[in-house]
């Protein structure tokens, strides 16, 4: 049953976040650390520290935490996701505009080295769409589908 869940919850959070993307345009890309970490079957939650990068723009620096619910058996060191950030123009980026709650869903694997991909909607308003698949590169032993909620400060 928890898979079935956890199933229908990604495929939701995908039409969301592909609807979402569509029509916006890209206003930058967000670079993010992850704590090392032990996924604890069906939980886990770690500690990031990010970079919103954006042309002609002073870096912002983010913190937060990636929290999943779903299959997540492993344990990871180090990980490095980066996002394109897409918004509906450019105009909505104010200051520190990307804190908040993003929802979506992820999937990554591992066997010593593994890459992994997510795709989260949120932030200001529901107004930023984190790209719908991001690349994430990380060392370990890790199988992971999640629904998956990241909070900016």
């Amino acid at each position: 049953m928890n898979k079935l869940i956890a199933a229908s919850l990604t495929a939701l959070a995908l039409t969301v976040g592909a609807a979402h993307a569509e029509g916006a345009i890209q206003v930058g890309r967000l670079s993010c650390d992850v704590e090392a970490g032990t996924g604890l079957i069906i939980t886990s939650s770690k500690e990031l520290t990010c970079d919103f990068i954006r042309e002609g723009k002073k870096t912002e620096h983010y913190t937060g935490t990636i929290q999943k619910i779903g299959l997540d058996i492993g344990h990871t060191d180090s990980t490095t996701i980066e996002w394109l950030v897409f918004a509906a123009s450019k105009d909505a980026v104010k200051s520190h505009a990307l804190s908040g709650q993003y929802v979506g869903g992820s999937a990554e694997a591992t066997l010593f080295v593994g890459l992994g991909g997510n795709f989260l909607v949120g932030g200001f308003d529901n107004s930023f769409a984190l790209q719908p698949w991001s690349i994430q590169t990380q060392t370990g032993l890790n199988l992971s589908w999640t629904f998956t909620n990241l909070t900016l400060d």
